[in-house]
C-alpha cells in the first residue's frame, strides 16, 4: 500500500480587518526589536574591550554575527510587512478576485510562519547576548573591586 504525505494546515477565517491587525502587531513587534538592535549595539560597543578579552571569544563573536544577521532578518520582515500591509487593498476593493485574495491569504499565512520563528530565535539570541554581557559586567567589577584593594 502506497502512502502520500498529507499536509494538516489549520486554516481560520480572517477578515481584512483581522489581517491588518495582525499586520500592525507584527509590525509594532518588529520595530521594538529594530530599537533593541541599536540598543544592543550601542552596548556592545561600550563592552567592545572586555568582550574582546572574554575567555569564549569565538562564541560571543559568533552571538554578535547572530545579531548582525538578526537585524537583517528584521529589516527584511519590516519590508514584507509593510508591503503586505499595502496589498490589503485586494480584500477590501470589492472585487471578488478569489485567486488574488486566495494568495494574499497564503502570503499572510507565511509571514505568520515567518515573523513568530524570527522572533523566537530573535529571543534566544537575545538571552545569549545579555548573559555574556552580565557575565563580562561581573567580570570587571570583579576586577575593579581587585584593584581597590
Amino acid at each position: 500500500m502506497i502512502t502520500s504525505k498529507t499536509e494538516n494546515i489549520y486554516f481560520e477565517w480572517l477578515t481584512a480587518e483581522d489581517m491588518h491587525e495582525n499586520s500592525k502587531k507584527w509590525l509594532s513587534e518588529l520595530q521594538f526589536v529594530k530599537d533593541e538592535h541599536l540598543f544592543f549595539q550601542d552596548l556592545i560597543t561600550t563592552y567592545t574591550l572586555q568582550i574582546i578579552d572574554f575567555e569564549d571569544f569565538s562564541d560571543t563573536k559568533e552571538i554578535v554575527d547572530a545579531l548582525n544577521r538578526s537585524q537583517k532578518k528584521n529589516n527584511e520582515l519590516i519590508e514584507a510587512v509593510l508591503n503586505h500591509e499595502k496589498d490589503l487593498e485586494i480584500m477590501v476593493d470589492g472585487i471578488d478576485d478569489v485567486k488574488k485574495e486566495k494568495h494574499y491569504k497564503k502570503l499572510h499565512r507565511q509571514l505568520l510562519t515567518s515573523v513568530s520563528e524570527y522572533l523566537y530565535d530573535y529571543k534566544k539570541v537575545k538571552t545569549q547576548l545579555f548573559s555574556i554581557v552580565k557575565d563580562v559586567m561581573k567580570k570587571e567589577k570583579q576586577q575593579r573591586l581587585l584593584d581597590k584593594r
